[in-house]
């Protein structure tokens, strides 16, 4: 039998989730033994915007991100996924909260042992065991040749580019139609052009299917290129937040060395018209 689902927890039971709040970290701390990672994290992620967390090594972005999708649990604190404080689920219900999410892995993490298709179809073989095998087919290769990838499904990822093998491992994120997408340092090892197309490539997928974007970085000109919002965090906490432009030329002395230091350059974008101009890194004005 199978066990029934807990109450969901409305918005409305929670006064500071607002309709557009997608995510909501409330005060959320994590701590291993006697080493605390993350200091009381309070974040608002929106619905069908990309929010980028930024931080150099050892500032807890990668445990905020497996908190995220539920591999870890806060010490304290409250995370609220549509509404639903997913803090204490048990590992039964987390399951069903994970498929929410799709996770893009840093290098695409495909198994090299199977093909193109067999990579992309494995989270419908495992969560989806009803599809017959054409339906199976058809949704894997229709999402293929969304991504670009026709005539690609017998390929193995050792024949593919390093953007052909980012596109397969979105395909594969995307075949369970979550809600929100999970990127795990996507331009990490890249070069300039291949970031800027997977940079593309992250908001041609959040404008098509609507999802909620999450990416976890510390590539700064990404960041400008593609973030409706960053957040910087630096030991644990979040000393920054808001819009690239807001980073880079507000009241955080910390935010603005921790940009200048990335190397990229931050002039704002003026525009004509409606067209923004081409600045060495563009990003989206305030307005």
């Amino acid at each position: 039998m199978t066990a029934p689902a807990p109450p969901r927890s409305p918005p409305g039971d929670n006064p500071a989730i607002g309709p557009d709040d997608h995510i909501y970290l409330d005060d959320v701390r994590k701590s291993f033994g006697k080493t605390i990672v993350l200091r009381g994290v309070t974040m608002r992620l929106k619905r069908r915007q990309t929010a980028v967390v930024i931080g150099g090594s050892g500032a807890g972005k990668t445990t905020l991100l497996r908190l995220l999708i539920g591999l870890e649990r806060p010490t304290s604190g409250h995370i609220w996924v549509d509404g639903e404080d997913i803090s204490n689920l048990s590992e039964y219900h987390m399951n069903r909260v994970r498929q929410r999410f799709g996770m893009v892995f840093q290098y695409a993490a495909l198994l090299d042992s199977l093909t193109v298709f067999d990579n992309v179809a494995f989270p419908l073989r495992e969560h989806r065991k009803h599809l017959g095998k054409k339906e199976l087919r058809d949704k894997v290769v229709g999402m293929l040749n969304l991504l670009g990838l026709e005539n690609k499904e017998d390929r193995m990822p050792s024949e593919l580019s390093g953007g052909q093998r980012k596109r397969v491992g979105l395909a594969r994120a995307l075949m369970l139609e979550p809600a929100i997408l999970v990127y795990d340092e996507p331009t990490s090892g890249l070069d300039p052009l291949t970031s800027r197309m997977v940079d593309d490539l992250i908001e041609e997928t959040r404008d098509r299917f609507g999802v909620t974007s999450v990416v976890i970085s510390h590539d700064m000109a990404s960041t400008f290129r593609i973030a409706h919002q960053a957040f910087l965090l630096v030991d644990g906490q979040v000393v920054a937040s808001g819009k690239p432009d807001e980073l880079a030329h507000g009241d955080s002395e910390v935010a603005r060395e921790f940009i200048a230091a990335s190397g990229v350059a931050t002039e704002k974008v003026s525009r004509v018209g409606d067209a923004p101009v081409e600045t060495t890194v563009r990003y989206r004005p305030s307005t």
